[in-house]
């Protein structure tokens, strides 16, 4: 036998893996007897651990025959040879694909119940199974982790059979496998211990990597992550507030037409940031009953005044008080931000806007003081034109950073990971 247990064969795996320390690591693992492994990886290299969540779509004739594979979220991976081969029509696929979602979404609520998860963009995967079979799974997770945004993907195994590198060659970037032997029957037959991996188990993986993050076993740890209730003028409004151990600065998001504190690319922004240091407030700009109005998503004014009464209230809140604010706009948000970066003067250390529309902040661009960075998709070429003329309007230091290869919402694989790394940086500067 090879490996003890599951325990013994993850730390042995985090050791081949400790290059991959520092960067921008996510490790996910797969349910069930991959995620057991998967901890001991994450626990080694300071990393958040997750379950990535897979469901193979078989042809309804030949079940075993995968014609893609979809994840959470959305995101569907095709074999169009296969679909093709099989005769497979759009009707064909959307029913297995129905039953299959639905599977997956009771699996996913059961593993990580109110968690949230762990974005992929723009940052270095680690897939990790307790060993590979057939891989068909292991396989379709690569898959769906790279249309999910993943920049690299690496798939890490105690044990495979020969050759097997070469199957993966096409769909992850890296294999650690620390054997190949000769003589492969099964996973099981390398370890002392294989007994099956509960449900529950997973989930107690899962609070374990939470608790070491909390603790301090990871870079970024929080302090406080918590729901709050921010009142502005005559309503409150809904955010999320979560504060590093030691936290340089406090990053105000304003969100976008049409947008919310539960924006996917927001939280991925601020997770980026948290891991920096940087505390981050998600909040909505709107009431519900506010956003059915379109004519408000537009009123810069008005959200900006919200966001003026949202930063006072950051900076009278003890969890808060004293540290440098920032502002982080998207959209229309951008506008706001601006705008309340002029009223507040000095008081607003440095803004971020990502896909923004600082244009619509008019005569207020002029009297923006604190350091802005405008970040711009080169796909977005009439909001890149706009940014470039707001930008000759601001009397601030600035800089307009193109992302290349990405349009307007940032959603080509790695893009959306690069703005958030130029906001990091700016903040970290500016409010450090």
């Amino acid at each position: 036998m090879m490996f003890i247990d599951r325990i013994d064969a993850g730390r042995r795996l985090a050791e081949r893996l400790q290059s991959t320390r520092g960067s921008d690591v996510v490790v996910l693992g797969l349910p069930r007897g991959g995620v057991p492994v998967a901890l001991e990886v994450a626990r080694a290299l300071g990393a958040p651990l997750d379950v990535i969540v897979v469901r193979k779509l078989g042809v309804p004739s030949q079940p075993e025959l995968a014609m893609g594979a979809i994840g959470e979220d959305g995101v569907r991976v095709v074999n169009d040879e296969v679909a093709r081969h099989a005769a497979i029509t759009d009707a064909d696929f959307a029913a297995v694909e129905a039953n299959e979602r639905a599977e997956l979404d009771r699996r996913a609520r059961r593993f990580r119940g109110d968690r949230r998860r762990v974005r992929l963009d723009g940052r270095t995967v680690i897939v990790v199974d307790d060993g590979i079979a057939t891989g068909s799974t292991a396989l379709a997770a690569c898959q769906v982790a790279r249309a999910d945004g993943a920049a690299r993907v690496v798939l890490a195994v105690p044990v495979a059979p020969p050759g097997s590198a070469a199957r993966f060659a096409a769909d992850v970037d890296e294999l650690v496998c620390l054997a190949t032997p000769r003589h492969f029957a099964s996973v099981g037959q390398w370890y002392s211990d294989f007994s099956p991996t509960t449900d529950q188990e997973v989930v107690d993986c899962l609070a374990d990597a939470d608790r070491i993050v909390s603790a301090g076993g990871a870079g970024g740890s929080l302090e406080h992550d918590e729901d709050v209730q921010i009142p502005a003028g005559a309503v409150k409004l809904a955010g999320h507030l979560a504060v590093p151990r030691a936290v340089t600065g406090i990053v105000v998001f304003a969100h976008g037409s049409g947008s919310s504190r539960h924006s996917r690319r927001n939280q991925f922004v601020a997770e980026v940031l948290n891991r920096a240091g940087l505390g981050t407030l998600l909040f909505d700009l709107l009431t519900v009953e506010e956003e059915t109005d379109r004519a408000n998503v537009f009123d810069v004014e008005l959200l900006g005044r919200r966001l003026i009464d949202v930063t006072r209230a950051v900076r009278t809140n003890p969890v808060t008080d004293g540290r440098p604010i920032g502002y982080f706009g998207a959209s229309t948000g951008a506008a706001a931000a601006l705008w309340a970066a002029a009223v507040l003067g000095s008081d607003i250390g440095a803004v971020v806007s990502r896909g923004g529309r600082p244009d619509l902040a008019g005569d207020r661009l002029a009297e923006v003081s604190a350091p802005t960075l405008l970040i711009v998709g080169s796909l977005d070429e009439v909001v890149l034109d706009m940014n470039s003329e707001a930008r000759a309007r601001l009397r601030c230091e600035t800089q307009l950073a193109v992302v290349a290869g990405a349009s307007h919402l940032f959603d080509e694989p790695g893009t959306l990971g690069e703005a958030a790394e130029l906001a990091r940086d700016w903040f970290v500067d500016h409010l450090g």
